[in-house]
């Protein structure tokens, strides 16, 4: 006979484990199904190993620069990029030990294996292969009240960037390879594509980024595109903006990747060419046809708090669609076991889940863009703060980009706020709260901002949007 749960869970990324957590303590029998490591894709090859690769790159960054601070080193700081890469998976197996941890504590039933939705509540599991090639778990049905779908995405592939795991690769291969190409050709230049062409191109990889579209991070403010394209532009990464990738050879060495642009067309050598172009959701095998719970585009349609037209079934996080985010997919989760519980909760507000970049300078974003705002019929009231004015900013040797903010010049309403440059991802929550409160500009001229931090360039671009600048 089948073990009953209140609640499983079919995947444990952040979204999936932090869902079963709420659901424990909500009071539900909760199980967690995994085919690969607890943990999903952002702890195991994902969010926090790439941020500890890109640490590796910073501290180059600086080590190069250490005669700007005053300082020398007697000898050149090289960088072993096989230990570079051996500490980003120490990092990454110790989150999932700390996941494995709070499953034990919650008494969270822990079941490996590979899910599949059967009608009436049930779903079963079979063996499945982890990401170290070992076969974990055994064929078993368990049986559901309520289940979670949490299975993340993967890297979308397209026809002419097949993915070998060699000559062209994705965000995993990247990730964990221990050998570095010489040269690289990075194709996309949203978040994956750029933090990548960072890294590499601090480890000493000849980096070249190529974009469909006519700027970097296409998704975010075009002043930020600009400057994060300036800041690449000087420091050696080869940016090549309304270009696409027609073909590779991968018969040659070294690689003949063949680049189509507006005007022009060009063959660059490479070793090494790492698709960025997207992800789709992981949505094949798991029964979704058997319990009839429809699909568009490569991923789960949904409603409010993750529901499905099949009673019972939920999704969230990465496999439910945009944005793909790992803190979006947390708090999907929770509101969904909430409203299961019974609880009074607000949907998902989508237009104030923050978006971060994590090369350098960051890049962090809530809400409209300028031009958005302008095409939404808006009037705006537009300011804008230079890091190179600030003290703090100056004093840590840390000058590039900028924060703007986006108010409604009717009603002083915050609409959106874009920031380039160091720790702008830890800047952001606060503009996120002030929108959560419906802040408007009154309340955040009003609130004191500490002296020297960069968050004072928040307070300094809200005045400068209103006509009343003090530091510029």
């Amino acid at each position: 006979m089948a073990k009953h749960y209140d609640v499983v869970v079919i995947g444990s990324g952040p979204g999936g484990y932090e869902s079963a957590i709420r659901a424990v303590q909500l009071g539900f029998s909760t199980a967690i199904i995994e085919q690969d490591k607890l943990g999903g894709v952002c702890l195991n090859v994902g969010c926090i190993p790439t941020k500890a690769l890109l640490k590796s790159a910073e501290l180059m960054e600086y080590a190069k620069s250490l005669r700007r601070f005053g300082l020398a080193l007697s000898g050149a700081v090289t960088a072993d990029f096989a230990k570079v890469v051996a500490r980003s998976r120490k990092v990454a197996g110790k989150m999932n030990r700390g996941v494995n941890f709070l499953m034990r504590k919650n008494k969270i039933g822990v079941i490996r294996g590979r899910a599949k939705l059967q009608p009436g509540g049930k779903v079963t599991v079979t063996p499945s292969v982890d990401m170290d090639g070992k076969t974990v778990g055994k064929s078993q049905t368990v049986q559901a009240t309520h289940t979670i779908l949490a299975t993340g995405a993967r890297a979308r592939e397209i026809p002419p960037l097949p993915i070998d795991g060699t000559h062209i690769i994705d965000y995993r291969g990247a990730l964990l390879q221990t050998m570095r190409p010489d040269r690289m050709v990075i194709v996309g230049a949203g978040a994956i594509g750029v933090e990548f062409a960072y890294f590499y191109h601090h480890m000493g990889t000849e980096v070249t980024l190529v974009e469909l579209v006519d700027r970097l991070v296409p998704i975010e403010d075009a002043d930020v595109s600009r400057e994060l394209q300036r800041t690449f532009r000087k420091t050696g990464i080869k940016v090549l903006t309304g270009s696409a990738v027609s073909s590779v050879e991968t018969d040659s060495h070294p690689l003949k990747v063949h680049i189509r642009g507006k005007r022009s067309s060009q063959v660059i050598e490479a070793d090494q060419v790492l698709s960025a172009v997207g992800i789709t959701g992981n949505v094949e095998d798991l029964g979704l046809e058997d319990v009839e719970v429809k699909t568009e585009r490569g991923f789960v349609v949904t409603g409010d708090f993750g529901t499905t037209e099949a009673p019972g079934v939920y999704a969230i996080g990465d496999v439910a669609g945009p944005p793909w985010l790992a803190h979006k997919a947390s708090h999907e989760g929770i509101l969904c076991v909430e409203n299961i519980a019974g609880k009074k909760v607000r949907p998902l507000n989508k237009s104030n889940v923050p978006g971060c970049t994590y090369c350098q300078p960051q890049i962090a974003s809530v809400g409209l863009t300028e031009v958005k705002a302008r095409e939404a019929g808006y009037e705006l009231k537009v300011g804008k703060f230079p890091f190179s004015a600030s003290g703090k900013a100056a004093a840590a040797g840390h000058s590039a980009g900028f924060v703007k903010v986006i108010y409604d010049a009717r009603y002083g309403e915050l609409l959106g706020c874009h920031i380039i440059g160091h720790d702008a991802t830890e800047l952001i929550a606060e503009v996120v709260a002030a929108r959560e409160l419906e802040t408007t500009y009154h309340e955040i001229l009003d609130t004191m901002h500490p002296h020297p931090t960069l968050s004072e360039a928040v307070l300094e671009a809200t005045r400068a949007a209103y006509g009343m600048p003090i530091n510029t």
